[in-house]
């Protein structure tokens, strides 16, 4: 008996008699809820896009919610201000998001049907949604906590390469929404080409030394230089800020000439055309990836290159035919494409690219080829087809064409043009005209990330001179250099067709849009 009286006893210690008291309150609490239901409000609990700058590369946004959620009342009353125009026939007092929904438990993706506009501030709001009852079906609950964010499409900014004074063959980088113009590399470096980096952090370059430059040497390397901007990317870790001009050696030239260079979409492999100083007959592309050495692809040497959206292969000019090579050295090509010359672009989804055929009448034909096999027939032209770039939805392409003028002399007339590819493969392809350009040869486009705007050049050349470090492809010296923004509508289904008309902005050559 005393054995347990003294069990008893330890066990209605005051601290157990508490811990059984709070149990049974917590039980009655549960039972409460589970017999009336929650009566706290829904809300959101997380939003992918708050104060995010977006790109054109982020097609969807996910809402995280903290109950289940009626679809419908969602879809319903989401709404973003300023009103996105992605389709001509958007009403403008209509706020209501142009996109597809998808649903998994409580989070709802929205992909967008094409980019948000570069340069604007962005406000989420919902309010009036409510909650999915148990039991499914219409019956509906408590309105969900009214919610706003806030995020920001990035700035509309471009680099381009100066021509006047000290700006001449330097770096530039031109925020267009800022209006602010930040000169990126020294004056000692002739800059030849660039690649903006996905994040718009950087941007790779090469360049000679100004002396060797004018004294005609070939002593490129590659660089990188920060930009100054800072966008804060989607699914990213906050970015903190860097100055402008921070500029650091990515490949040397001591023993190889590096010539074409590529840069991949996810910003982790260069691709360098290389030529041993020592023995010109070793020729070929080289490959760089972030925390390797340089290291030669060893496959056939071939000509024009453009690495794939996918960042996993690359398009290369090797004989007669277009090989795709995937990004591993001594690899055998994925694909060889026979008939064609030349690869002008890929669209974003790396679904389709467009292909330049040199036909036998001396005639050149764009062609529009997808990953199925699929070659369709653009155009047929007796001028040349020098560039051609995919807007965001695919539905069109802007083309950098030129018409051959007849006459005594041999002269080729530029124009830029849009092609409509939502016709059936059986029926024509309108191409209509947009601008047509100055008689030059060495004309670079480039199209905006969200699709509203092209940037062209105008150089003008002169007999060169020893001094001169700006040339041409043709060995020209470039003299002159103006840079033209022209804004872009819907040229194909506008009645009458509009005339649009290009702004002059800056002195300057070789425009690319940041990302």
């Amino acid at each position: 008996m005393s054995g347990k009286t003294l069990t008893s006893k330890k066990f209605f210690q005051p601290i157990d008699r508490l811990a059984l008291g709070i149990i049974l309150v917590l039980s009655l609490l549960i039972s409460i809820v589970l017999l009336t239901g929650s009566q706290v409000a829904p809300r959101v609990r997380d939003f992918s896009w708050q104060n995010k700058h977006v790109s054109a590369d982020d097609t969807a946004f996910i809402l995280t919610f903290s109950r289940p959620m009626n679809h419908g009342s969602v879809e319903d009353n989401l709404k973003l201000t300023p009103v996105l125009t992605n389709t001509e026939k958007t009403n403008s007092q209509d706020s209501k998001i142009k996109g597809k929904v998808s649903w998994a438990g409580r989070k709802m993706a929205y992909t967008l049907l094409s980019p948000l506009p570069y340069g604007s501030d962005y406000q989420l709001q919902l309010q009036g949604a409510q909650e999915q009852l148990p039991g499914g079906g219409e019956s509906k609950g408590r309105s969900i906590e009214p919610f706003t964010a806030s995020f920001r499409s990035r700035d509309r900014a471009f680099a381009y390469i100066g021509v006047e004074g000290e700006e001449q063959g330097r770096l530039i980088l031109y925020n267009l929404t800022q209006q602010k113009k930040t000169v990126l590399t020294p004056p000692d470096l002739v800059v030849m080409d660039f690649k903006p980096y996905s994040d718009g952090d950087r941007i790779l370059f090469s360049a000679n030394d100004r002396q060797n430059e004018i004294k005609g040497l070939l002593t490129e390397q590659l660089y990188t230089v920060t930009t100054g901007l800072l966008f804060q990317v989607p699914g990213k870790r906050a970015a903190s800020p860097q100055s402008s001009g921070k500029i650091t050696l990515i490949l040397d030239s001591k023993d190889y000439q590096n010539l074409q260079f590529d840069l991949s979409g996810d910003g982790q492999t260069i691709v360098v055309q290389r030529v041993n100083r020592k023995n010109p007959a070793e020729f070929g592309l080289w490959i760089l990836q972030a925390n390797a050495k340089p290291r030669p692809l060893d496959n056939q040497p071939g000509g024009e290159f453009i690495i794939s959206p996918d960042s996993a292969s690359l398009a290369v000019l090797q004989g007669q035919g277009v090989a795709i090579l995937p990004l591993t050295p001594a690899a055998e090509p994925l694909d060889f494409l026979p008939k064609f010359g030349k690869v002008l672009s890929f669209s974003s989804d790396n679904s389709t690219a467009t292909m330049v055929k040199f036909n036998t009448d001396y005639t050149r034909s764009l062609f529009l080829v997808n990953n199925q096999g699929t070659e369709r027939e653009l155009l047929r032209t007796t001028g040349s087809i020098i560039n051609c770039q995919f807007t965001p939805s695919k539905e069109k392409l802007y083309c950098l064409l030129t018409q051959l003028i007849k006459g005594e002399e041999y002269r080729e007339e530029p124009f830029i043009a849009t092609i409509d590819l939502k016709t059936e493969p059986n029926i024509p392809t309108p191409v209509q005209p947009l601008v047509v350009l100055p008689e030059q040869r060495d004309i670079q486009m480039s199209l905006s990330p969200d699709g509203l705007a092209l940037l062209f050049d105008q150089v003008g050349t002169k007999p060169p001179l020893e001094t001169d470090s700006l040339r041409t492809v043709d060995g020209q010296a470039i003299a002159t250099g103006r840079l033209w923004l022209l804004p872009i509508v819907d040229t194909i289904n506008s009645e009458p067709s509009p005339q649009l008309q290009p702004e002059e902005l800056l002195a300057g050559f070789h425009p690319r849009w940041i990302p």
